[in-house]
């Protein structure tokens, strides 16, 4: 029998409080404040599907990782390693993390370098505020975020002074490139956005 866990949404949680929630709710923790949210749609979880595999075979190759919601990406302030000193988790939709230090068994500790949103109408607003400002803080070298009803993918680079330059919006009968993989990896939109 599941428990119900009751949160006050107006007061601050740690990761070491996130690890004592067991009732299978999907929630971030930004800044110490949860988010709950639903889970993805049909749409969403085939277009997460088909971006990961289009990823997945490269990721090998460059000694990489990459991972699909839910994983946990914990982004500590100041280099904190202590479950009771971070107080932001997210999921993002996939994540390719380079850095193998950075894995351990609960998830990933700092920024991946690159991070994939699919849009959703619950996640837009944070995705594309909320979490923009949060990865580009923590330097995520590579944000896309994707919006299913457009058929689009709009890539942000971090640049040299940390902050993201909007580099394009491609549409659904373009390629794009993967960035961190010096643009080698071609993701053909048209494989992605497939119709029903």
């Amino acid at each position: 029998m599941e428990t119900t866990i009751q949160l006050n949404l107006n007061q601050t949680y740690t990761f070491a409080d996130y690890r004592t929630w067991f009732d299978n709710k999907r929630r971030e923790l930004i800044n110490g404040f949860v988010n709950i949210f639903a889970a993805p749609v049909r749409k969403h979880q085939e277009l997460s599907g088909e971006i990961f595999w289009a990823i997945k075979n490269y990721t090998r190759k460059q000694n990489c990782k990459i991972y699909h919601a839910p994983f946990d990406v914990r982004l500590p302030k100041n280099g904190e390693k202590d479950d009771d000193k971070i107080y932001t988790v997210v999921q993002p939709d996939i994540s390719i993390i380079c850095d193998k230090k950075k894995l351990d068994r609960l998830g990933c500790i700092g920024a991946p370098d690159m991070i994939i949103e699919i849009l959703s109408k619950s996640t837009a607003k944070r995705d594309t505020d909320i979490k923009f400002k949060l990865y580009e803080q923590h330097g995520v070298r590579e944000y896309w975020i994707v919006r299913p009803a457009e058929e689009t993918v709009t890539v942000f680079l971090l640049d040299r002074n940390g902050k993201y330059q909007f580099i394009r919006t491609y549409p659904n009968d373009t390629e794009v490139p993967v960035n961190i993989f010096n643009k080698e990896l071609l993701i053909n939109l048209k494989e992605v956005f497939i119709d029903d």
